[in-house]
């Protein structure tokens, strides 16, 4: 299954029933009085959160998405029944932003429905019109149109600690020893064509995961013992960061992850501690190849998560 974490649907909350005009039928005089139900409420729209990252997917062949209709007003008075109300499920952690007008819905919890569209109101029946100078009345009015929109679901995802660093900087496979995760891996930028997911948040398309940054707890910042220059690619990764979304480094612990040990000399290594250390001073190494560097490595994660 391709994991999607932006959507863009169509969506429309339930019209109103029509208002009716019907009429009472005694015995021996055929119009006895108005007796034209209302017409039911349109089903209103939801979305609710759940714990599950790949809805989303599920969606891609279904782009409209429909509350049901008010039922039209019936005789005897009997008001139309109310259109039943749709609910999407989306994942924990989604944004939803109504394009019509602007409003965006932050779903963080789970099974909490959040009304996105209201349906509309069902018409009146000539029974709402009788009065001491309207003995029959024939009007009604028709069921409102429930509201609609084009809605863009955006995946944020919410995990306790997110890798970032360039392409080659060693994350997918830092993630694979840690966790197990099974991404794809080779020698060669970009191959990560979407997030891994474990104990930790694999990066490697760039800007078009940026966004599921905002919500971990902790970074992990992964660079390469094999870069010519260690604080130019820190740099880097930081700048991006920070163009992409104002504040999305405040207040976030990071640390920094010298990758690859096993590719320099030991009194290189120092040297380039040293150097992150004067940006940084939360720095460690690590080699996938080195079953005491990831022990340390998982301890320490464990220390700082908590």
């Amino acid at each position: 299954m391709v994991f999607v974490d932006e959507l863009t649907i169509e969506a429309r909350a339930g019209k109103g029933g029509d208002g009716v005009v019907r009429w009472l039928h005694e015995k021996g005089k055929e119009y006895s009085g108005p007796a034209g139900g209302n017409g039911g409420n349109g089903g209103d729209l939801y979305v609710k959160g759940v714990r599950d990252i790949n809805l989303l997917s599920r969606y891609r062949g279904e782009k409209k998405f429909e509350a049901e209709d008010g039922q039209d007003g019936q005789s005897l008075n009997m008001h139309g029944s109310r259109g039943k109300d749709l609910v999407i499920l989306i994942p924990v952690g989604s944004r939803v932003v109504n394009r019509e007008t602007g409003e965006e819905f932050e779903i963080l919890e789970e099974d909490k429905p959040v009304m996105i569209l209201k349906g509309g109101r069902g018409g009146a029946g000539n029974t709402v019109f009788k009065s001491s100078v309207n003995q029959s009345p024939m009007e009604c009015t028709p069921g409102i149109q429930g509201e609609h929109a084009e809605l863009y679901i955006e995946l944020r995802l919410i995990a306790d600690a997110g890798l970032i660093g360039l392409p080659n900087a060693g994350k997918t496979s830092l993630l694979n020893a840690i966790t197990g995760a099974g991404g794809k891996v080779a020698p060669y930028a970009f191959t990560t064509l979407d997030p891994n997911l474990g104990a930790l948040y694999g990066k490697g398309l760039g800007f078009k995961f940026l966004r599921h940054i905002a919500r971990t707890r902790l970074l992990l910042h992964c660079i390469s013992l094999e870069s010519d220059d260690v604080v130019a690619d820190y740099n880097i990764v930081h700048d991006e960061l920070k163009g992409f979304e104002k504040g999305i480094l405040e207040g976030k612990p990071e640390i920094v992850i010298l990758t690859k040990t096993d590719t320099r000399e030991p009194e290189d290594i120092e040297k380039v501690i040293a150097a992150i250390a004067k940006i940084n001073p939360t720095v460690t190494t690590v080699s996938v190849i080195d079953d005491v560097s990831l022990k340390n490595l998982q301890d320490l994660l464990a220390k700082v998560l908590g």
